[in-house]
Order: C-alpha cells, then sequence, then structure tokens
C-alpha cells in the first residue's frame, strides 16, 4: 500500500489529519509510527483553530525531516527547508483553493456553532479525507514518487 492510501485509511480509522499524513511518511524518517501519532496529535483542525489545515501541517512535519535544519552552521538547509514548506502550501491551495481549515471547511472551528456546523454537515467525513489525500499526493510528489 502507498502512502497515500495509508494516510487516508489511518483518518479514515479516526486518526486526526495531521497524525494521519505524518504517520504515513514517518518510518521512512526514522520515526515510529507511534511517536507520529503523538507527534502529530495537537494539529488537526487546523491546530484545534481552524488555521493551517492539519493534514498540511503533518506534510510540513515529514518535509521537515528529510530537509530541515538541524546544525545551525548549516544555511543551505535552513533555505531549503522554507522553500519546500513554501512550495507544499502553494501546490495545496492551487489545487483545494486555501490551506487554512476554516477556509476550506467554512467555518470557524474555534465555536462551538462552527464545530457543530462542521459535525453536523459530515464535513470532517467528506471534506478532510480529500485534504489529505491531497495533502499526501504533494508530499509524494515533492519526495520524488512513489513513497
Amino acid at each position: 500500500m502507498d502512502n497515500v492510501m495509508k494516510a487516508v485509511q489511518y483518518y479514515e480509522k479516526g486518526y486526526k489529519c495531521s497524525q494521519a499524513v505524518f504517520a504515513a511518511f514517518a518510518e521512512q524518517f526514522g520515526i515510529t509510527e507511534k511517536q507520529a501519532f503523538q507527534i502529530g496529535a495537537c494539529f488537526g483542525g487546523g491546530m484545534c483553530m481552524g488555521e493551517v489545515c492539519g493534514a498540511c501541517t503533518g506534510a510540513l512535519m515529514v518535509l521537515g525531516m528529510k530537509y530541515g535544519q538541524f546544525d545551525l552552521s548549516d544555511t543551505e538547509s535552513r533555505a531549503k527547508s522554507g522553500a519546500v514548506a513554501v512550495k507544499f502550501l502553494d501546490e495545496f491551495e492551487k489545487r483545494k483553493g486555501s490551506y487554512i481549515c476554516r477556509d476550506i471547511l467554512g467555518c470557524d472551528l474555534r465555536t462551538e456553532e462552527g464545530k457543530n456546523f462542521a459535525l453536523s454537515n459530515g464535513l470532517f467525513k467528506t471534506l478532510c479525507p480529500e485534504m489529505v489525500r491531497t495533502a499526501a499526493e504533494i508530499l509524494t510528489e515533492m519526495l520524488g514518487g512513489n513513497q
């Protein structure tokens, strides 16, 4: 099973969007599935505030694992990680219209009214799996193919 399918399956099992994308790719970068689920736990629903889509956040964590700076003297990796983050978000926005959760869902998850709207309209079951799929597809493309 490829990572795109794996991410969607994780989401459909009940993991948050951020967890699903990060966990689908994490083991390739030395993070266990359990660690990925734990690290990604607070980023779903746009960091629980309707901000940057959790599927995007999960993807950005993976890109950080691949390109992120860890040596302060390595300014090249610092520039590279910033560039790939912008490239990812630009591509996601191009495909989905926005990378901001509340724009995608059409409601504000910071309010009870917004949460109830999302739940009663099945948005987490209809829109979010497609966001997970799209994030994982773009990530696969950026990492160079069938991940």
